[in-house]
């Protein structure tokens, strides 16, 4: 009866110790990679340097209508805006977003291209695009509103837009057509929208 009466059994001791060290180990491999990432975040400590996009990230939470484009389309858009005559880098960049579009493959209608000019085009042009060019979206661009944007160049800038008409990614004229493709399939992979 006397061995009845002892409510702590010695063999009991170390499994408790063991269990609580098996709980410590569990809350750090579920807490400790949280707290090194937000270390990592918050210190910019040991964040890679290369990035997996090709244009300039706009990651401001600008708009289209930031830049002087006031546009309701619903779905991504390769935009060039032209704040001076649109010549031959505007040209070549109007050619690289329908290309781009039909790039997209299956994908394409999920895209638009348009063209924002500030000036009027010149006669040909403007004939040209109307014949060759069906699904170009034209629009005006403010030019005040256009200049009054730190980040808008002088010259003419292909513009990734999402659905929701923020700017993403903003290109100029020496862009390769094959990494804009990559840098937009990308985005369509990730993007649940549009």
């Amino acid at each position: 009866m006397g061995a009845a009466m002892n409510p702590l059994n010695m063999s009991e001791v170390p499994d408790r110790r063991k269990g609580r060290w098996q709980l410590i180990l569990i809350l750090m491999m579920v807490i400790g990679p949280m707290a090194l990432a937000t270390f990592m975040y918050k210190l910019q400590f040991w964040v890679p340097a290369s990035r997996s996009y090709h244009g300039e990230m706009i990651g401001n939470g600008q708009t289209r209508a930031d830049i002087g484009v006031q546009a309701d389309e619903q779905r991504w858009q390769l935009l060039v805006t032209a704040p001076a005559a649109c010549a031959a880098d505007c040209q070549q960049l109007v050619y690289l977003a329908r290309q781009l579009q039909i790039g997209l493959g299956r994908d394409a209608s999920r895209a638009s291209h348009a063209l924002a000019s500030a000036q009027p085009l010149a006669s040909d042009y403007d004939a040209k695009l109307k014949a060759e060019y069906p699904q170009l979206q034209r629009y005006s661009l403010d030019l005040s509103t256009f200049s009054k944007n730190a980040g808008a160049p002088s010259d003419a800038q292909l513009w990734i837009v999402d659905p929701h008409g923020n700017l993403v990614l903003r290109y100029d004229a020496k862009v390769k057509g094959k990494d804009l493709l990559n840098d937009l399939r990308h985005l369509l992979k990730l993007s649940n929208i549009g």
